[in-house]
This record gives structure tokens, C-alpha cells and sequence, in this order.
């Protein structure tokens, strides 16, 4: 049996968790699904969907994190499908993109959009799919990785829609970035640290890491990558040793 004291430990932490829930937590995630939902509708104007396609990548950007994280806590149904406002949101956001209506010459400024957007998102949900996970109980080391899930989630699905590669396994630190945010979350829980600062730090460094990465053109190392530019190397020579 569990000690008295144990489990009325438990219990206030467990009551914690719930009032920090419906609190920052909650606006942590909201706030996340509408990045990500301006991501998705982005994503989808850039690929000239139609109203319905453009609403469907938003919509599924912005909860597809969450809705993985929870299924595999076991918190059923997901907060995504008993909240109507992650539905509402989605929706808004998709539809503010789409009647934005941005001009050919405005794409470069659009993939800008994307990617900040995305950042933020990713930012967002590594930290809250973090925090959740321990709050159900996990251990740190799987809390930080399913934290991680909840941030690439909405953006692989995302490309998958549109028929693009995921993000994640090929652009500079995407999921190293969301890790890192989760990481730091968990350093946060395990000292004991308020939570709404470690969800900030742990915020501020995934965001941080991302957009970095992707001014400096920061990257893991790619399969295929010293062979590849020896090839080309041999290329060029042949063709210079051609008449």
C-alpha cells in the first residue's frame, strides 16, 4: 500500500497540475495552435489549395501534436476534440490567411511567415506537450521526448499534406531545436523551478535555436553529403576535360 503521506502527495500534486492545467498551460497550447494553424493555412495558400484544403492542412497543423501526445498518455479524448476552441482557432486562422489573398510577388515574404510561425509553434508545443506529459507522470527522459513529438507533430503532417518533405528530417534543427525546449523544461522540473518560468526558458531556447539555425543555416549532417560533392567534383572535371 501507498503511505498516507505519499499519497496525499500525490494527490496535491496531481491538484497542482490540474489548476496550472487550466491556466497557463492552457493558453500555452491555444497560443500554439494558433501559430501553427497560421503555419498550416500558409502552407496551404503557398500550394494554392482551395477554402476547404486550406482550412483542412490548418486545422491539422495545429492540433495533430497535441492529439498524438494525448492518445499516447492516455488522456481520452483528446483536449483538441472536448475543446471547441482549438477547433475555433484553427478555423479563424485558416480563414485570416486565406482571404489575406497574398500577391506572387509577396512569396518569399509568405515562406518568412511560414517558418516564424512555425518556429513559434514548435516552441510552444515542446514546451506544453512537455509539461503535460509530466504532470500525467512520466519520467523526465520521456516526458522531454514525447514533448519533442508534440512539437514536430502539427509540422510533419503538415508537409506531408501538401505533398513536401518533413521538415524534420531534413531542415536545420527542427527537432533538436523542440528537444532542446523540452530539455530544458525538465531541468526546470526537476529543480523544482515555477513552471511558467521553465515553460518560458524552455520556450525562449527552442525559438531561439530555430530561428538561428535557420539565419546561419545551421544543420545536421546529410546522408550522402561528402559523397555526393566528391561527385560533383568528378563531374566538373569532366566536363572541363571535355572538347
Amino acid at each position: 500500500m501507498i503511505p498516507t503521506s505519499s499519497a496525499e502527495q500525490v494527490l496535491q500534486t496531481l491538484a497542482g497540475f490540474k489548476a496550472y492545467a487550466a491556466g497557463t498551460l492552457l493558453v500555452l497550447e491555444l497560443a500554439g495552435t494558433f501559430v501553427f494553424a497560421l503555419s498550416g493555412a500558409a502552407a496551404g495558400v503557398k500550394h494554392r489549395l482551395d477554402l476547404f484544403g486550406v482550412l483542412v492542412v490548418s486545422c491539422a497543423t495545429a492540433t495533430a501534436g497535441g492529439i498524438t501526445r494525448d492518445v499516447l498518455i492516455g488522456a481520452v479524448p483528446p483536449a483538441a476534440l472536448r475543446d471547441w476552441r482549438y477547433l475555433g482557432i484553427s478555423v479563424v486562422a485558416g480563414l485570416m490567411v486565406f482571404l489575406s489573398r497574398p500577391r506572387p510577388e509577396r512569396h518569399q515574404r509568405l515562406r518568412n511567415l511560414i517558418l516564424t510561425f512555425d518556429a513559434a509553434g514548435l516552441a510552444l508545443f515542446a514546451v506544453s506537450g512537455t509539461q503535460t506529459a509530466l504532470g500525467y507522470g512520466l519520467n523526465p527522459v520521456m516526458a522531454a521526448l514525447l514533448g519533442m513529438l508534440t512539437g514536430i507533430g502539427g509540422g510533419m503532417l503538415r508537409d506531408v499534406l501538401v505533398s513536401d518533405i518533413p521538415a524534420v528530417l531534413h531542415s536545420d534543427l527542427y527537432a533538436v531545436a523542440a528537444l532542446a525546449g523540452a530539455l530544458i523544461v525538465v531541468a526546470g522540473h526537476v529543480l523544482n523551478a515555477p513552471p511558467a518560468v521553465s515553460a518560458l526558458a524552455g520556450a525562449a531556447v527552442c525559438f531561439g535555436i530555430r530561428v538561428v539555425a535557420l539565419w546561419r543555416g545551421w544543420r545536421l549532417p546529410i546522408a550522402g553529403e561528402k559523397k555526393n560533392a566528391v561527385g560533383s567534383a568528378e563531374d566538373a572535371g569532366a566536363r572541363r576535360d571535355s572538347p
